[in-house]
């Protein structure tokens, strides 16, 4: 075994799951035969969410054949504060009982790790588009907009490879989940509850899921593929004016709505061509396994500068 390699558990939390992996930081490799993955509620009390990221980082480790781990890597959800590992996450239906939870210290204690153990947190949606470029070389040179679709709206913008939290078009933070958006924010519409808000408006039975209103507009059904449609709409209208200022040449989207590109996309791209846009689009192959790659960021610079 080559005691060079770095090795770290990335964990990429959800709102509704958590994925967890062993990854080399220095190959920059996820190892897949390592990954768990795990449901549960983000609002239950805060031990026993603890609890169970604790059970999946044991589960990661002992599938491992590494000696060492170099540390614990978060990519979580926003707002938070990844420096200190403080957690500002507000009415947002996930992390209800977080809200100024001092994560960095809470997960040692779980963990029973030293108070200097390092561990550290990265934004989620930076952490897939950086894992995305990391597996992409053509996003190298261009500029980037990452998107996460799931249970909330996430976004990383990316120039030439690197994350760009001050250019111009990029909003405050990098974030766009918060954006001015028709009655109230980007994320009420451009996210798991405004794409099923779309639905249940209109349908007489009502959907608790993203995934079964996926099978749904699959078998055709018109409200569903509507409810898509409208989604679409709505994602087009937030991201048109950060593509226009960004000057963004290219949109990659992971999360789980992501699955139904072929019933939103098509309006998203009609009005981006009606404004004369025509950023190229990808769908992320693994987007769980970009966010893990992209989770270990801060050992892969570490690593890099050491070289």
């Amino acid at each position: 075994m080559n005691t060079d390699m770095k090795h770290v558990i990335t964990l990429d939390i959800g709102g509704s799951h958590i994925t967890a992996a062993v990854v080399n930081a220095t190959t920059k490799t996820v190892y897949t035969n390592t990954i768990v993955k795990e449901s549960f509620d983000s609002n239950e009390e805060v031990e026993e969410v603890l609890s169970l990221w604790k059970k999946v980082i044991h589960t990661c480790f002992a599938k491992a054949d590494v000696q060492k781990l170099e540390g614990l890597a978060f990519c979580m959800p926003g707002p938070f504060d990844y420096e200190k590992g403080i957690c500002w996450i507000k009415d947002q239906s996930k992390y209800e009982k977080f809200y100024g939870v001092d994560v960095k210290k809470a997960i040692r204690e779980k963990m029973e790790l030293p108070a200097d153990y390092p561990v550290y947190f990265q934004n989620d949606a930076d952490s897939f588009g950086i894992g995305e470029v990391y597996q992409n070389p053509a996003f190298l040179d261009k500029k980037v907009i990452a998107i996460t679709l799931g249970t909330g709206l996430g976004a990383c913008f990316i120039d030439h490879g690197n994350v760009a939290l001050h250019a111009v078009g990029v909003p405050k933070d990098g974030e766009i989940y918060n954006l001015p958006y028709k009655d109230t924010m980007a994320e009420d519409y451009v996210s798991a509850r405004g794409l099923l808000r779309n639905y249940n408006n209109k349908a007489s039975q009502s959907v608790q899921n993203g995934l079964n209103l996926y099978e749904l507009a699959v078998r055709n059904d018109a409200l569903a593929i509507a409810a898509f449609q409208e989604f679409g709409k709505d994602l087009a209208a937030v991201l048109l004016p950060l593509v226009q200022e960004f000057q963004a040449e290219a949109l990659v989207f992971g999360g789980k709505i992501a699955d139904g590109k072929d019933f939103f996309l098509p309006e998203l791209q009609s009005l981006f061509a009606a404004h004369g846009l025509q950023p190229s689009i990808a769908i992320s192959n693994d987007n769980e396994k970009a966010a893990l790659l992209g989770a270990a960021n801060l050992f892969l610079a570490e690593t890099l500068a050491e070289m």
